[in-house]
């Protein structure tokens, strides 16, 4: 495979591309601004600012919007997280103009009509009821509130719905002023499309639009205080989550806090997690470790749904699991084992050309570089059972981890 293409815009918009010989492409304006970038009285701008988008451009009303490319079989979409938005777009390769040109026009040419935006507002307080309706969902917002207690990070992307019925035009319109700035923005795509073909079509839709440099002001998380909290739900089945905060995403423990995780409760079936607690005993239908990096911070959690008189049993597992990786070394063949699983999903994570176009935007705004698949292989190889150790003993002590658990 060719090694990716990049370059800068006129107006400051890096880009990042993929040549790839295939029949469906990919691309996505990534803009480097989350729920976290938001002032205290714009709870959930970011995300209303993401459905808002889609409501009308300078020449386009919502219906022709969404069916631009539905029209012809391709697919058009956004997302929110705490540090990030995208609009991307996935398509037969002879449509790279026509998403580039709508993805320009919905990011730069909306104008947000009050009409509009006023049903959008029902729709996201939907979605925030919906969430309320899915405790195995809501308990990690919950738990981030509290674990980054008076922080933007602990925010929910949602919002609520008294911030939702504030925002207005103006707003949207202040919001994407501060935070689509030229510092902030990546275009990557993955596909077949000759690179100076593309580099025109960029100009002629994107790099017209003048940004300004400012960059984003982030406030660091400090002050973390461990808790155990214990809430009355109306359900039935109890929901635990056990974490901490950990390494950001330049930490040089990263990649030995993303392989253990992958060991304790990643995605393979044969996490541990899932071989003790579910397999072994089957005593949860549902656990799992999740370890999401911030560019200056980041979460660890574990996940459980169990009925309530296993809680306790679950627990004491969990916490045996733990305490192998502090107290002891992980032996020569499990590192190497670990170091095998972990290196083959990446390689397969990579088969999918819509994740490595969010890997390659993701990589280029973080880093400001592109590792190939053998420099990440090669950074796997140098982490070592220490590095497990110590990051668990960081990460993973009791004195360290938080809980909270949804009980009826």
């Amino acid at each position: 495979m060719q090694e990716p293409v990049i370059f800068t815009l006129k107006n400051g918009i890096r880009v990042v591309h993929q040549p790839m010989d295939r029949e469906v492409g990919h691309c996505g304006l990534l803009i480097g601004a989350g729920s976290r970038d938001e002032q205290d009285n714009e709870h959930g701008l970011a995300h209303f600012l993401e459905h808002s988008l889609f409501k009308g451009t300078k020449s386009r009303k919502t219906f022709h919007i969404l069916s631009r490319l539905d029209a012809v079989g391709g697919e058009l979409n956004a997302f929110t997280a705490k540090e990030e938005t995208w609009i991307h777009a996935s398509f037969l390769k002879e449509h790279f103009e026509r998403s580039i040109e709508l993805i320009a026009d919905i990011a730069f040419n909306s104008v947000f009509p009050e009409k509009e935006i006023s049903k959008e507002r029902e729709v996201i307080i939907d979605e925030i009821n919906s969430y309320k309706d899915s405790p195995g969902e809501m308990i990690f917002e919950d738990f981030d509130a509290l674990l980054f207690k008076n922080h933007p990070l602990g925010r929910s992307i949602l919002g609520t719905e008294q911030t939702i019925k504030k925002f207005g035009s103006k707003d949207l319109i202040r919001f994407r002023k501060r935070t689509f700035t030229e510092d902030n923005l990546i275009f990557s795509s993955v596909g077949k499309i000759e690179v100076e073909k593309l580099k025109f079509l960029l100009e002629k839709y994107l790099g017209d639009h003048k940004l300004t440099s400012s960059e984003l002001e982030r406030k660091s998380f400090k002050g973390y205080r461990p808790f155990h909290k214990v809430e009355k739900k109306d359900i039935h089945q109890v929901h635990y989550v056990l974490g901490s905060p950990a390494y950001s995403y330049p930490h040089k423990l990263r990649p030995a806090l993303t392989l253990l995780n992958n060991i304790l409760g990643g995605p393979a079936m044969n996490n541990r997690l899932s071989l003790k607690i579910r397999e072994k005993h089957g005593i949860a239908y549902h656990i799992d470790s999740t370890y999401a990096p911030f560019s200056d911070s980041g979460v660890f959690s574990i996940y459980l749904g169990t009925d309530k008189q296993n809680l306790e049993k679950s627990k004491g597992l969990i916490e045996k699991e733990l305490k192998s990786f502090y107290d002891k070394k992980l032996s020569t063949r499990q590192m190497h084992d670990a170091k095998k699983q972990i290196v083959g999903q990446i390689a397969l994570a990579q088969d999918s050309a819509g994740a490595m176009m969010f890997n390659l935007g993701k990589s280029l705004i973080l880093f400001d570089r592109i590792d190939t698949l053998e420099d990440v292989f090669k950074k796997v190889e140098t982490i070592t059972a220490e590095d497990i150790v110590e990051a668990a003993r960081q990460t993973l002590t009791p004195e360290r981890l938080s809980s909270l658990t949804y009980t009826y």
